[in-house]
């Protein structure tokens, strides 16, 4: 075979063998390389960060301008899966007002929400003669801080505590037998006999009542009068009556002072100056009990209805509790104590009345 012959016969193989060659390299098989085009790419060289100004920074800052469909896309989501929820201090958020201003919609307000029921009212006093009230307890108070308060503090710096103390032991177990006639009257032959044992051990051991051993012998003061017994009989609801000098009471309670006055013990001092100089005494110890309620009182956007309705409040709970299940000592397990303490609403007694006195008086 000739020369010729013999690279004819070689040519495809050398084909081949370049064509595989360019496969393996990842030139594509249908490009011929280019010098310039494949040569091999430099290393770029490496990039310092530039810090940007303050004012590129803010620029940075700025979010782009949402697209207002999907605002409102997004504000629809929010408001369906919230629903009118407002954070746990009860003011709107700046979002929630937001789409409220979009959309027309009120704010929820959790403090006047229409939907809730309406708030409990305090039963108000009964005092159609309120007018009237009003001008006999403004005369009231003019006396009370003219003389009556300037008499009680003088009282208070002058006499020692424990002969004051004395004092209230003794008008207080004065009131016991009305108390204990008043109790059995109601029905309560319990009580009567605690107040008629309380004046019996006061009175002999008690030294005539300036001491008080039957608190310390565990027998309660159980207070009652004859205006109670008439409201435990039925006469609930009573008109409040602002009484010159002697304060608060109800009409029923003034019909009540009649019904007490026969028992009260200084109505049955025949001599005058002893008795008015003891009802002085009795009034000036009651004013100094008044001293805790005082600042309570100076404080009170309106102090007539302050103490109308605090009195009768009082005097309500007095009456009911006659008649509401007690516990087993006796005594109603629902009601504070206060509202039977005499301390947290003193009245004027029906001993301080002036009144002639039932005897005659000797020439």
């Amino acid at each position: 075979m000739t020369a010729p012959a013999q690279f004819r016969l070689l040519l495809p193989l050398a084909a081949s063998l370049a064509l595989a060659a360019c496969a393996g390299s990842g030139v594509p098989k249908d490009r011929v390389p280019s010098p310039v085009a494949d040569a091999p790419t430099p290393l770029a060289a490496p990039q310092i960060a530039e810090v940007p100004t303050a004012a590129e920074a803010d620029a940075s800052d700025v979010p782009a301008t949402p697209d207002t469909g999907a605002t409102i896309e997004a504000f629809d989501e929010a408001a369906r899966v919230a629903g009118d929820a407002t954070p746990a201090g009860g003011t709107p958020t700046q979002a929630e007002l937001d789409y409220a201003d979009l959309y027309g919609e009120s704010v929820y307000d959790p403090v006047y929400d229409p939907t809730l029921p309406e708030a409990a009212q305090m039963p108000r006093s009964y005092d159609p003669w309120e007018p009237l009230n009003r001008r006999v307890f403004a005369f009231n108070s003019a006396v009370d801080r003219g003389v009556a308060k300037p008499l009680a503090k003088t009282y208070a710096k002058v006499v020692p505590r424990p002969i004051r103390l004395g004092v209230s032991n003794f008008f207080s177990n004065l009131g016991q037998p009305v108390s204990a006639l008043n109790a059995l009257l109601q029905g309560r032959p319990k009580a009567a006999g605690q107040s008629l044992g309380r004046f019996l051990v006061n009175s002999t051991l008690g030294i005539g009542g300036l001491f008080d051993p039957a608190t310390d012998a565990d027998i309660p003061n159980q207070s009652a009068d004859f205006g109670q017994t008439m409201g435990v009989w039925g006469w609930r609801n009573s008109r409040y009556v602002e009484l010159p000098l002697f304060g608060p009471r109800t009409l029923r309670d003034g019909f009540g002072l009649v019904g007490d006055a026969p028992l009260s013990p200084l109505r049955q001092v025949s001599d005058d100056p002893v008795r008015i100089g003891l009802q002085g005494l009795q009034l000036v110890d009651l004013r100094t009990r008044l001293f805790a309620v005082d600042s309570m009182r100076e404080g009170a956007a309106d102090e007539y209805a302050l103490i109308r309705d605090a009195w009768m409040q009082r005097r309500a709970y007095q009456i009911q509790s006659v008649r509401r299940p007690r516990g087993e000592d006796g005594e109603p397990s629902d009601l504070p104590d206060y509202l039977y303490e005499d301390d947290a609403m003193p009245t004027v007694p029906v001993d301080v009345m002036p009144v002639v006195p039932l005897s005659p008086t000797p020439p």
